[in-house]
């Protein structure tokens, strides 16, 4: 880290500009890995900060939750893939573009006792993403599980294993109805993919429960409009409602969330649902690293960019995914935005990562334009919805294409095969429905033997 310490431009330590790229997600991975396929050692140096050193392809979370994917899968390791990049495992705390310097933390550096570190940089690429956006809801900071991140989706899959086990060897009514209900807040694709893959695999563990049946489960979604999957358009949208009805599934319309205190889920229709599994899926916010800087923001608290991806009037500054509030020029509207998705993401790093390299030498920027295809998504095995290009597609046609769109879509060939394998396997032989909550915890057996003298193998 020492190479990266200094208060003045990056230039002028070593005469090679520095592109410093805020986020390791679709938008800064993808921007990353185009720079340095196309410039020179000379050219640039490119530096990558993000906390966790992966990045996360969230449409196949469902699936891992669900245990068709392994966890380890869904991530692509960023110092394999930006072997020419430097990855720094911090966070950006603070950008002051006027002085081109970015205040980070690192996991070493609470350890130092030497404070943030700033590091200089000739060129920003602000591309953090978005957080869970959560209300003032009581009870939801405390009791709710969100779904953005492999971590959330892998406790869930567990939480959800572990309802069924609690619900087996309970005789009190109340437990048992608590812990087989789960109820889903957000009618979105991370709401209604992740509650489809989930009840699949619920209804097929119950068979290895001798007093657990798959009609005692109880599975609620929860959206405060009146239609869920909004992108797939309407018709589709209503398919999914029916499909999910079909399977048990109580779909509350123009229904908010009032409490989910105590474990009970009070919704504004007056219902009341004892449960002890709340998923929150009711959208996302820009990162708060966003109001930490001098750069302009619009008035959702997202980037101000131009079609060029730059950020408005700046130099030397880009933005784009759901951080970047970034025209829409295909549009008739002249005030539309592209909407924060991982399809326009992906293609916004894209022309990004090209309009970095022409500013650098001194070539014409391009203007990001990207009609919407469509989009695709999963009920469950073999079940879902798709409308692309203005065709629409549903059951196990439109569910084998949100496979082969995302599989098309996901980072190195490493990935795609690991993947690819295990879906045949998973074709193959049955589903893995054992819950490994201990890992959330791995000290705990050690705990216990530690204060009660008790060797963790002892009966």
């Amino acid at each position: 880290m020492a190479a990266l310490k200094g208060s003045s431009g990056a230039a002028e330590e070593s005469g090679i500009p520095r592109i410093l790229v805020v986020g390791g997600g679709y938008v800064g991975m993808y921007t990353a890995l185009r720079l340095q396929r196309k410039l020179r050692h000379e050219e640039a140096e490119i530096v990558v900060v993000e906390p966790q050193p992966y990045m996360t392809y969230q449409p196949f979370l469902p699936e891992a939750a669900a245990g068709s994917i392994s966890p380890r899968h869904v991530i692509v390791p960023l110092r394999r893939v930006l072997d020419r990049c430097t990855l720094v495992v911090g966070e950006a705390r603070r950008i002051d573009h006027a002085k081109r310097v970015a205040t980070l933390t690192t996991l070493a550096t609470e350890d130092e006792g030497s404070g943030a570190l700033e590091l200089p940089y000739d060129h920003l690429v602000l591309a953090p993403g978005s957080v869970s956006r959560t209300l003032p809801i009581p009870g939801l900071a405390e009791h709710a599980i969100g779904f953005k991140t492999v971590e959330e989706a892998i406790g869930l899959r567990n939480h959800v294993l572990e309802q069924l086990d609690i619900a087996s060897s309970t005789r009190d009514v109340e437990v048992r109805e608590a812990a087989l209900t789960f109820v889903f807040v957000g009618g979105g694709y991370a709401g209604v993919e992740a509650l489809g893959e989930l009840e699949d695999m619920a209804r097929y563990a119950v068979r290895y429960y001798h007093n657990v049946e798959a009609g005692d489960l109880k599975w609620i979604l929860v959206e405060a409009t009146d239609r869920i999957l909004p992108e797939v358009g309407e018709d589709m949208g209503r398919y999914a409602i029916r499909e999910l009805r079909g399977r048990n599934v109580d779909i509350r319309l123009n229904t908010r969330l009032e409490s989910c205190e105590n474990r009970v889920a009070a919704l504004d229709d007056g219902s009341r649902l004892p449960t002890r599994t709340v998923v929150w899926t009711a959208g996302v916010k820009p990162h708060p690293v966003l109001s930490r800087t001098d750069l302009p923001l619009n008035g959702r608290g997202r980037i101000a960019c131009t079609a060029a991806l730059r950020i408005a009037g700046t130099e030397n500054a880009w933005a784009a995914g759901d951080a970047a509030a970034v025209p829409d020029i295909t549009s008739d509207d002249p005030d539309a935005l592209c909407a924060p998705n991982a399809q326009h993401a992906l293609r916004q790093a894209r022309v990004l990562a090209d309009n970095i390299v022409a500013s650098l030498r001194g070539e014409p920027l391009t203007d990001y334009r990207h009609a919407y295809a469509g989009s695709v998504a999963s009920l469950g095995l073999h079940k879902g919805v798709a409308q692309v290009y203005g065709r629409k597609l549903k059951g196990y046609p439109a569910w084998l294409m949100h496979r082969a769109y995302h599989l098309s879509r996901m980072p190195t060939f490493n990935r795609k095969a690991r993947i690819l394998a295990e879906w045949v396997l998973s074709g193959l032989f049955k589903r893995e429905i054992v819950s490994l909550g201990s890992l959330e915890n791995p000290r705990a057996e050690f705990e216990l033997a530690a204060e009660t003298g008790r060797k963790p193998d002892a009966p």
